[in-house]
């Protein structure tokens, strides 16, 4: 599909600053664990904190196309770095589809400018891909602070988990209700536990996040009692096509570096981009990359125009889009030789943070259970 004149100019604009603000920082980050906070400030100053705010509260309200175009773009820099940013936007739109006028303005005017930061409290360790079985609650209260609701439980795999100072959370408040909320990060009770030691991902900072105890206001409560979880899911799709975008654009990374490699290593009495064998895997990673591509924009496009069929749309683009991602990285690897097997190059980090993209907003075995569903009509 083509893009509007303004979709290629933002398109290039982030692609600009990943290459010359992002990809830099890439390797130390990763190697420290380390957000890189400057980056964060640098797409604050391009207003791209406020793509899912509406203009009235001083976001940009994008369209899911331009969403997808930042998405890629950024990952294209480096994964950590689209992941906190996706998840942050999962924030804000949580609060601007379900809050009240009041939550709005609230928050949503200092998160389009970047801080505080946000998180998406939804997965459990026994609760992940069903988020049905979580066991975390939110129990009414009464009492001299007028009503409120006493949160307990632990949420595990949470983004941004030490960084947010702003936590959409999901809890039970029955048996078969799931509630939505935003709790404050300096509640009284709630606990930030250490960052995972993961494969990859290692510059975005992953907690658990412990509620013992924490009573918020009612006035905190996102949406209505029991319809927490259909409110996730018709974010989730969103987040699905995100997540889809930063796997064709850390794809298209390691392409790209690949490209370089293969014309500048020379064997056999020539460049290696002169054996038929390389040619044709380069040939497959681009194939991969660009269906990947076409499949993300067209469930963007679906979203933007509400049709019925979006979410599986958003599923078959992650779905095609990770596990290809997958697949480039490990032919970037292979292509580079020994050399793809270290640290020297960044397709080993690349191929690293690949994985999660067939992981996180639901793994593929999900995705697929979608797609079916889908067909069936069910």
């Amino acid at each position: 599909m083509e893009l509007t004149t303004e979709q290629e100019a933002i398109r290039d604009l982030v692609h600009e600053f990943a290459v010359e603000e992002i990809q830099p920082l890439a390797r130390e980050a990763d190697e420290n664990e380390a957000f890189p906070e400057s980056v964060w400030d640098g797409l604050a100053e391009l207003d791209l904190m406020g793509m899912t705010v509406p203009e009235e509260y001083g976001g940009i309200d994008a369209d899911p196309v331009t969403y997808s175009l930042v998405n890629e773009q950024l990952a294209y820099g480096m994964l950590a770095v689209a992941t906190a940013f996706s998840v942050h936007c999962l924030a804000t739109s949580c609060i601007a589809s379900f809050g009240s006028d009041e939550q709005k303005e609230r928050w949503l005017p200092d998160m389009a400018e970047g801080r505080p930061v946000g998180a998406f409290a939804l997965s459990e360790t026994g609760a992940g891909s069903n988020p049905a079985q979580m066991q975390t609650t939110a129990e009414r209260a009464s009492g001299h602070a007028g009503d409120s609701y006493v949160i307990n439980g632990d949420k595990q795999w949470i983004t941004n988990g030490k960084r947010a100072d702003v936590i959409v959370l999901f809890a039970k408040t029955g048996p078969e209700e799931i509630t939505q909320f935003v709790v404050p990060k300096d509640a009284e009770g709630l606990s930030i536990g250490p960052k995972e030691d993961k494969l990859g991902l290692r510059a975005s900072d992953t907690t658990p996040l412990t509620f013992d105890d924490v009573r918020i206001p009612a006035e905190n409560r996102l949406t209505p009692e029991g319809e927490g979880l259909s409110a996730a899911l018709s974010i989730l799709t969103g987040g699905r096509i995100a997540i889809a975008s930063q796997a064709v654009g850390l794809a298209q990374s390691a392409l790209d570096v690949t490209l370089d490699y293969v014309t500048e290593r020379e064997q056999f009495g020539g460049p290696i981009s002169e054996i038929q064998a390389v040619r044709h895997t380069l040939a497959e990673m681009h194939a991969k990359t660009e269906a990947g591509r076409l499949l993300a924009r067209e469930a963007a496009r679906k979203r933007h125009a509400d049709a019925p069929d979006a979410p599986m749309a958003a599923s078959t683009a992650k779905y095609v889009a990770s596990e290809n991602a997958m697949d480039v990285t490990n032919d970037a690897v292979q292509l580079h030789g020994g050399y793809g097997y270290t640290t020297d190059f960044p397709v080993e980090r690349l191929y690293r943070d690949a994985k999660i993209t067939t992981i996180y907003e639901g793994t593929t075995q999900i995705q697929k259970t979608v797609i079916a569903r889908g067909l069936l009509g069910e």
